[in-house]
């Protein structure tokens, strides 16, 4: 095991004693937020001492069976023993490295996929209700429910834009890859001479906030306006001014709901929105900052990325931040992004290993 690893799982064990106290103090257990919050990092970190334990098991077990290769009566069953030790210790020196890289505190949460219609005018917003079609599909196929939170259709169908809520364990850490550019290559049903175009939409992926957090806004920041519901929902829902547009003054974010009845309900659910909206513009602010330190392999999350080329006329997807290319396109489209979203995953955790590993040797 590499030096740098080493000294950072040492000291797991030393940090679960001084847990294992504080949740044992009266003032701790008495402050709910507090007792949750070191409750999750003793769950963590308890993980984290309890493979490393067994690791240093398996370093002494090999170094007792190399003795006993010595006594002519047990060098056979050390040997075996031996080359199962030898086999084990590099899978639990990999599973430590995976356990020690930085989880985001968000990947759990449930999330806001935005998609836009971009450059390719009724094409463009025909592959918007693709990629809608795609990710309702994928969350269908997942588990996760799903719900409209507003939509702005295009002239000849799809969407100019188009807001869902993902609820579900770890939605926004399956999805989060899926932010920055699409591009579509393909030819367009009203094309008369079969030639292929190429349009883009923008997708971002939020993670939905607590709702406590919402209240965080100042209200003297926001204008709310009301008006008619357009678009799905029937005539029922048109009849009043139930859709809800909530404006932050300060950094001129907007975030609107429709898609229910209530202007209560909707307006509750533009505050999530506004938040998620004010959480990512910070949040690709020190991105940025970070990124002018070292590039990222997956990239920022910026709509201004192009990460992904559908090429139709190929059955060919290709994910740009990885060199990933599929040629299963009419399955993708379908929903079946797992291989892609599980390709991202992994290339994200072995940067941050990278990370890790040059931060160890400082």
């Amino acid at each position: 095991m590499k030096p740098f690893l080493r000294q950072q799982l040492e000291r797991y064990p030393l940090r679960l004693e001084e847990l294992n106290f504080f949740l044992q103090q009266t003032e701790i257990v008495l402050n709910r937020e507090r007792f949750l919050e070191l409750s999750r990092e003793h769950s963590e970190v308890s993980e984290v001492a309890e493979l490393f334990n067994h690791y240093l098991t398996a370093e002494n077990n090999i170094l007792d069976a190399k003795e006993m290769q010595e006594d002519p009566e047990m060098a056979e069953l050390a040997k075996q023993e031996l080359q199962e030790l030898e086999l084990l210790l590099p899978s639990l020196e990999d599973q430590l490295q995976m356990l020690l890289i930085p989880k985001d505190p968000d990947d759990s949460r449930n999330a806001f996929i935005e998609i836009r219609a971009g450059t390719g005018g009724d094409e463009s917003a025909l592959f918007a209700g693709d990629l809608l079609r795609m990710y309702l599909k994928y969350c269908e196929r997942t588990g996760f429910k799903t719900e409209i939170v507003s939509e702005s259709t295009g002239e000849v169908g799809g969407y100019k834009e188009v807001v869902i809520r993902v609820i579900g364990h770890n939605a926004y850490g399956k999805l989060k890859f899926e932010s920055g550019g699409h591009r579509v290559q393909r030819v367009p049903a009203t094309e008369t001479q079969g030639r292929i175009h190429t349009s883009a939409c923008t997708v971002a992926v939020l993670a939905e906030p607590d709702e406590a957090i919402a209240i965080t806004i100042n209200p003297s920041d926001l204008r709310i306006d009301t008006y008619r519901a357009s678009g799905a929902g029937g005539q029922h829902i048109n009849k009043t001014d139930s859709a809800v547009r909530i404006t932050h003054i300060p950094t001129g974010i907007v975030a609107e709901c429709q898609d229910d009845r209530s202007q209560h309900r909707n307006k509750a659910k533009a505050m999530q929105v506004l938040q998620a909206r004010i959480n990512e513009k910070d949040r690709l602010e020190q991105a940025a900052k970070d990124a002018a330190m070292r590039k990222g392999l997956i990239g920022s999350g910026d709509r201004s990325d192009r990460i992904r080329t559908y090429n139709f006329p190929q059955g060919r997807l290709t994910d740009h931040r990885i060199n990933l290319t599929l040629y299963k396109l009419t399955f993708i489209m379908l929903g079946e992004i797992d291989e892609v979203i599980e390709a991202l995953q992994i290339a994200r955790k072995a940067e941050q290993m990278a990370d890790l590993e040059a931060a160890g040797t400082r």
